[in-house]
């Protein structure tokens, strides 16, 4: 599961708030923090439907956008992201992360753009939903389909520091991961 986002979205945040840890990624004010692909191996996780137990990876990768970092190491970002979606046969899903509060940005587009070009399944997790009134919350959520969600699997509004929505956002990620192709083959 690829966390893919522009910088300062909340893409580690998020992560941790799904491991219920908070320094497993690594997290900053600071947009641009991520610098590297990191993977988390999420191991003893529950099977949905079927029970069990299995492992998978949740991958936090570098942002795109304003981030304060030299050029040429920003420029670098979007190849090494590049080069892991596409080389990336069994990645099963792209937690495509938006800050709730905002229009998406034309690297949002472009990434929306990228990811139904490649057939890359995957859903938009809203954060900072937290941020806003219901009323708000919900108007955010139906421009954010509507602009970024016409190849979404779902909309997710989240919030990675009151935890809304996390737990709907982790059943997603684990139906995925798990998905009947893999009972199948294991049994």
């Amino acid at each position: 599961m690829a966390f893919l986002g522009r910088s300062n979205v909340g893409k580690s945040s998020l992560l941790n708030a799904l491991a219920g840890t908070k320094g497993l990624a690594r997290v900053s004010s600071e947009p641009g923090r991520t610098r590297l692909v990191n993977f988390f191996r999420v191991t003893g996780a529950v099977r949905p439907g079927r029970g069990g137990r299995g492992e998978f990876y949740l991958v936090d990768l570098p942002g795109y956008g304003y981030a304060k970092a030299p050029k040429s190491v920003r420029e670098g970002w979007g190849s090494l992201v590049n080069s892991y979606l596409e080389d990336r046969d069994p990645l099963r899903l792209c937690v495509f992360i938006v800050d709730a509060r905002h229009d998406p940005s034309a690297g949002d587009e472009m990434l929306r753009d990228w990811l139904d070009h490649h057939q890359r399944p995957y859903v938009v997790a809203a954060n900072k939903i937290d941020k806003m009134g219901r009323g708000e919350a919900r108007r955010r959520e139906r421009a954010l389909a509507s602009a970024l969600g016409s190849g979404a699997e779902a909309i997710i509004p989240v919030s990675a520091t009151k935890k809304t929505g996390v737990d709907e956002l982790w059943k997603t990620i684990r139906a995925a991961a798990f998905d009947r192709h893999d009972f199948e083959a294991s049994e």
